[in-house]
């Protein structure tokens, strides 16, 4: 008996493995064809840009037109890096010109 009993449990066992194994095929083959949304790979969007950490002074009227043009330069570079999206850039620069 305990023959037919080892090679029942093998049958189960293996008759199980064959229906998983199936299935995952066929769920991942609607998947890949978009039968699936809800198992559909996220769309990752970019993370949202860092606070405003870099805030110009505003200049002295009147003051060191070099100096103003050093700071211009500061932003720009800080835009140009990425560390600055447009928004902030502008917001800093017309700060900056007073405007």
């Amino acid at each position: 008996m305990g023959l037919v009993r080892g090679m029942a449990r093998t049958a189960v066992v293996a008759g199980t493995a064959t229906a998983v194994s199936n299935r995952v095929s066929r769920r991942q083959a609607r998947r890949w064809s978009g039968g699936e949304e809800q198992y559909a790979e996220p769309a990752y969007a970019a993370p949202p840009p860092p606070p405003q950490q870099y805030a110009a002074p505003a200049p002295a009227p009147g003051g060191d037109g070099g100096a103003l043009a050093a700071e211009l330069e500061r932003l720009g570079g800080l835009h140009r890096q990425g560390l600055l999206n447009d928004e902030e850039f502008n917001a800093a620069k017309a700060k900056l010109l007073g405007l």
